[in-house]
């Protein structure tokens, strides 16, 4: 048995806790499964498992900052973080050293629900939150029932999390493809709660309208438009943050941790600020990067080994979508977190921990799902939402997990709170059944889960739908619609990343050429960043001297595979290769002849009927 445990434990250290290793082989395999020339299967795994590596250089660069913020933050409010007798640490070290045994049982389960029922159609990708999950599940368990023994407790983890795993993205999937404009990637993150009722919460409100109130085409005085740069704005908001913390914080808790800089604080505040605006923009980089990989070559897996399904990935996907909403959901819910911080330290309720890194990526997420439904409204209420789910479910959270891990109630994000809760509030009612009553826990979340995907099955066969055909838009949404409210999920907002096809009928179209009214363009280089910006501003005049009306965006080769843009513009050999994802293409040679890159675009364009 010891042999075994060390096997699933290198499977589970070395895969499903290596993001990137494990994105890189599924793109392989998917690849070769569509039976692709050995250089593309090479070049396609190793770009996308470089992708999740930029992507994860971006989050370490940016969480280091949060660290540090959340400390100053605290002394400058004047807080100290909750002490507890048992420690996360402590329930790793013993109870919790089954975890890994956990994430590997519940992935077969997982996957074998996934292969047996059509409707369960997303592949489950997000490895470090497969483990903080597991962790959730394993001290909620340990909470209701005490000492179990460990294979007890890792088979009945192992179910509950297969089956959470196969739920999660499909009751995420009607907001997650309003989102994303499409039905490619699902949504793998223990944001769904959170999700789900921002969208939901937006849309019964009637908070605002996606289209009019989009937080991406918001009309900012002339002074303030700096912040339609989201790397611009970044720096700056949190630069403000910090350094209004500073002037508040103990001056040794700065120090302790500027770690030895020899600036001054408000320069190192501005510093870590422009660190941070610097992480967020190589996680986006990195995001589109693996994107651009992953979502091709799974069609491998869609199309022989597990038919019809798509990949469920991290939250960081969708902030490409709207990256403005992204800042306005977390510098909302970091605000209303920080009020309730001084309310609770008024009331003497308890001493809230601002759990930066929680705020970031739930506040992004409420922000981008708020935005999808109901505008930058919407991204408010998401914000908002998150700042206060954290800062109760914090509350009420370290109580319930003092025996075992109460900083799983400062780390967590919505989800972790929703199932842990429900987890320990039906063991306790079985408890005095004896331990071997979490086995009606786990058949329950199963029986529920076969049942969800039987109605989801049946509803696709009486709307002939087939389940594992590749993805083809919109037939998804009435197949999932026991989990969406009626008329919320069809194309009541443009996204860009919606089918060409598809646009015309959302974004109106030129009186006389039937071109649409605002172009979406994409100026394309080799790495994104120093070229195409050049190019960018190259094709803005040469529009301005057509009076086309366009959005222009630039970006690398790579990331443009991922991208439907109505015009591409790129040197003759990037557009042998991207050609296909615009309806025109424009090839350039010089990216600051403003007047030859005006000819050309108007050649294309006349030759496409739209000039």
């Amino acid at each position: 048995m010891d042999v075994f445990e060390s096997i699933v434990r290198l499977i589970a250290d070395n895969l499903f806790n290596q993001v990137a290793v494990l994105i890189g082989i599924i793109a392989a395999v998917g690849l070769m499964l569509q039976r692709k020339p050995f250089d593309e299967v090479v070049a396609g795994a190793l770009r996308a498992t470089i992708g999740v590596v930029i992507l994860n250089i971006g989050v370490e660069i940016f969480v280091g900052g949060l660290v540090s913020f959340q400390a100053i933050v605290s002394s400058a409010v004047g807080l100290e973080a909750p002490t507890a007798s048992s420690t996360l640490a402590d329930f790793n070290a013993g109870p919790g050293s089954v975890v890994p045994l956990m994430i590997a049982g519940g992935f077969v389960v997982h996957l074998a629900l996934v292969r047996i029922f059509p409707a369960a159609r997303y592949v489950y990708l997000t490895g470090h939150l497969m483990y903080w999950m597991s962790v959730v599940v394993a001290a909620s368990l340990v909470e209701a029932f005490g000492a179990v023994d460990r294979w007890l407790l890792a088979g009945v983890g192992s179910i509950l999390l297969g089956c959470y795993w196969v739920l999660q993205p499909l009751w995420t999937a009607p907001l997650m493809r309003k989102v994303m404009g499409g039905d490619e990637v699902g949504l793998a993150h223990t944001t769904s709660t959170l999700a789900i009722a921002t969208g939901y919460g937006a849309r019964a409100m009637r908070l605002g309208d996606p289209q009019r109130h989009d937080s991406e085409r918001l009309q900012l005085p002339k002074a303030l438009s700096f912040f339609k740069d989201i790397n611009v704005s970044t720096a700056f908001i949190i630069s403000v943050i910090m350094l209004i913390a500073i002037a508040f914080a103990d001056a040794a808790v700065v120090e302790e941790q500027m770690a030895g800089a020899t600036v001054l604080p408000w320069v190192w505040a501005i510093l870590q600020a422009l660190r941070f605006a610097a992480g967020i923009a190589i996680l986006l980089f990195g995001v589109r990067m693996f994107l651009a990989e992953i979502v091709p070559a799974f069609r491998g897996l869609s199309e022989r080994a597990l038919p019809g399904t798509r990949p469920a990935l991290d939250i960081p996907v969708t902030f490409t979508k709207a990256p403005t909403a992204v800042m306005v959901g977390f510098v909302v819910s970091t605000v209303v977190f920080l009020i309730l911080m001084g309310v609770f330290a008024a009331a003497g309720w308890f001493v809230l921990v601002p759990p930066m890194i929680m705020l970031f990526f739930g506040g992004g997420a409420g922000g981008v799902f708020g935005n999808a439904v109901a505008g930058w409204r919407g991204a408010v209420f998401g914000g908002v939402l998150n700042g206060v789910v954290l800062a109760f479910g914090q509350w009420i959270g370290w109580g319930l997990y003092g025996s075992t891990a109460p900083e799983l109630a400062t780390l967590a994000d919505p989800d972790w709170f929703a199932i842990g809760w429900i987890v320990l509030g039906v063991g306790h009612l079985l408890a005095p059944l004896g331990v071997w009553a979490m086995w009606l826990i786990a058949l329950a979340a199963l029986a529920i889960t076969v049942v969800v995907l039987l109605v989801l099955g049946r509803r696709a066969k009486a709307l002939g739908i087939d389940l594992q055909a590749q993805p083809e838009g919109r037939s998804t949404d009435a197949v999932l619609g026991a989990f969406a409210p009626a008329g919320s999920v069809e194309g009541d907002r443009e996204t860009p990343g919606l089918d060409r096809a598809e646009r015309p009928a959302s974004r109106g179209a030129h009186a006389a050429s039937g071109r649409p009214d605002r172009l979406e363009v994409l100026a394309v280089c080799g790495a994104g960043m120093g070229s195409s910006l050049i190019l960018r501003r190259t094709v803005e005049q040469a529009l301005e001297r057509l009076g086309i009306d366009a959005d222009v965006t630039h970006t690398d080769v790579g990331s443009a595979r991922g991208s439907s843009p109505d015009v591409v513009v790129a040197q003759p050999t990037y557009l042998e290769e991207i050609s296909a994802i615009a309806e025109v293409a424009v090839p350039v040679e010089s990216f600051v002849d403003v007047k030859e890159t005006e000819r050309r675009m108007r050649a294309a364009l006349e030759a496409h009927g739209w000039l």
